[in-house]
């Protein structure tokens, strides 16, 4: 499979690139600076703008899937301008599937949004407010737009690669998901869609 990771350098882009590349998958790393991804050597660079909307479409193309791994700013940046980006790459794709890495905050437990707890933290809530605004975006796209978006757990950060995961709709389906393990159940849906048009997400 020909896959195009946008966003490919970052937390969870790398762990993605990384696990299609293990698994044999022709990559292309697409990132603002161009680097290579060190734990994947057969991952091809590309140095791309999330709005340079010729390059998505020519690796729409050139791909059978393309991954969205990237977020709004989280120093002040404008998430306007970033939601604008993200509006323009998805028109770019025509028919190509794709994946976006979305939030937590627009899971709902006991009918509410995380977003909406009090608890929620406010460091992360301008961020989890627009990504909640895509998604919302997303489900009234139209039919010929072929998006999947996962959320993951509200905990994810760097840990271990088990391989194990727990699948859920628009609940959590646990508290915590490593990166590496987060990557691997994205990977398992570009090989095995089960979630086209939806948003799912995954835990430990």
């Amino acid at each position: 499979m020909k896959i195009a990771v946008i966003g490919a350098t970052g937390m969870i882009g790398r762990e993605i690139t990384t696990e299609a590349a293990r698994r044999g998958h022709q990559v292309t790393a697409v990132s603002r600076s161009g680097s290579a991804v060190e734990a994947a050597p057969t991952a091809a660079p590309l140095t791309a703008q999330l709005g340079d909307t010729s390059t998505i479409g020519t690796l729409a193309e050139a791909n059978d899937v393309l991954v969205f791994a990237t977020t709004p700013s989280r120093t002040g940046g404008d998430h306007q301008e970033w939601l604008a980006e993200s509006r323009a790459a998805f028109k770019a794709l025509g028919s190509t599937p794709f994946l976006v890495i979305g939030g937590a905050g627009s899971l709902t437990a006991n009918g509410q949004r995380l977003i909406d707890d009090p608890g929620f933290p406010e460091i992360y809530r301008p961020e989890a407010l627009t990504l909640t605004t895509l998604l919302e975006e997303l489900r009234e796209a139209p039919t010929g737009v072929n998006w999947t978006l996962i959320s993951p757990s509200p905990v994810i950060a760097p840990g271990e690669r088990t391989g194990e995961y727990k699948l859920g709709l628009d609940s959590p389906a646990g508290e915590k998901i490593s990166s590496q393990d987060f990557a691997v159940a994205i990977v398992d849906e570009l090989e095995n869609p089960q979630h086209n048009r939806k948003r799912f997400t995954a835990a430990n």
